[in-house]
């Protein structure tokens, strides 16, 4: 593992690109954390004395077996949030500039070709950041200077849209936030994957405050130590449906009760605690031999689905609805 303090700007230069693995969850940031974040580049920009701003590491992995392409492929373990929220802000920018009648130093060109493209690169090599699902187009769409569709994903929606607003509102001149962007300081945590583990990592992560779910930490565990191809095929096939079935907005907190009746049928009627499931999760793997996960994958999502007509009274059977209501007090 190598961690090295980096400009923010310059970490982003050169040809590479960002991947946010498919075991990652999806594009979360509200205008409060956008809110946030705005007022702290509006400060280090107004304010001489402020030499850099420090905004949260990037953590990602590279080498090994994900180094397939000319372009370097970084998959993304930490950090997706801030990465993915400045990419919005400088396309928001990028955008202003193709009517901006003052000089702010940069032009619209040069924020994408620095920043946001690898534009001597075709199809999906061409982007510096790739998200996962819905996401991923619609982040397309803001680079590229199109327009939104009704399928575009609404949180990258809102939020260039509350970047546009502020801007709009011009209390800060461009080149002023700019000037903030610049001051922008991460730190760049770059694993091999031939040598550190990023599961352990992620659980470090998980320990030290972050907020992550048992449904992020299983999801993780069962994907992340896949090949790619795998990988794609186990949560295409099963992970993804499971995750559409109990809800996006509820599937964390209705997939942790899942897992805790799934582990507690498996154990004989050992019930865990619905804040240990992860791990009791791992021992039951471990078990099983962590060369049958494909298996267990299946087997999690064949209950899963029996879950969510059972718990979530989603039984399509009518006899069996008419059962639950006649057994209702």
């Amino acid at each position: 593992m190598k961690a090295t303090e980096a400009n923010f700007l310059r970490f982003l230069q050169g040809s590479k690109q960002f991947i946010i693995p498919i075991y990652q969850r999806t594009y979360s940031w509200t205008q409060k954390e956008c809110e946030q974040l705005w007022r702290d580049i509006v400060r280090a920009a107004s304010d001489p004395a402020i030499p850099a701003h420090f905004v949260g590491s990037i953590v990602y992995i590279e080498g090994g077996i994900y180094q397939v392409s000319a372009v370097p492929e970084l998959l993304v373990i930490d950090g997706q949030q801030r990465l993915t929220t400045l990419t919005i802000l400088l396309a928001t920018i990028a955008r202003k500039l193709e009517n901006a009648i003052t000089d702010i130093g940069i032009t619209k060109e040069e924020i994408i070709g620095e920043y946001l493209l690898n534009t001597l690169k075709k199809g999906d090599l061409r982007y510096k950041l790739i998200l996962t699902q819905s996401d991923e187009i619609t982040l397309k769409q803001l680079v590229e200077g199109k327009e939104f569709t009704q399928n575009s994903f609404h949180r990258i929606v809102e939020n260039y849209q509350y970047f546009n607003k502020q801007i709009d509102k011009n209390e800060i001149p461009l080149e002023t936030l700019y000037a903030g962007i610049m001051k922008l300081v991460i730190v760049d945590v770059s694993l091999d994957i031939t040598q550190d583990n990023p599961q352990l990592i992620f659980e470090s992560m998980n320990s030290i405050g972050l907020e992550l779910t048992q449904a992020d930490l299983i999801r993780n565990y069962v994907l992340m130590g896949l090949e790619n191809g795998l990988q794609r095929q186990i949560y295409q096939d099963y992970w993804y449906p499971m995750e559409q079935r109990f809800g996006h907005n509820e599937y964390a907190r209705q997939f942790d009760r899942f897992m805790r009746d799934y582990l507690t049928i498996k154990n004989k009627g050992m019930i865990p605690r619905i804040d240990e499931v992860y791990e009791e999760f791992k021992e039951f793997v471990l078990k099983k031999g962590h060369a049958n996960i494909q298996s267990v994958v299946k087997d999690v999502y064949r209950y899963s689905k029996h879950f969510v007509r059972l718990a979530l009274q989603q039984e399509t059977d009518k006899e069996i609805r008419s059962g639950w209501q006649t057994s209702t007090p």
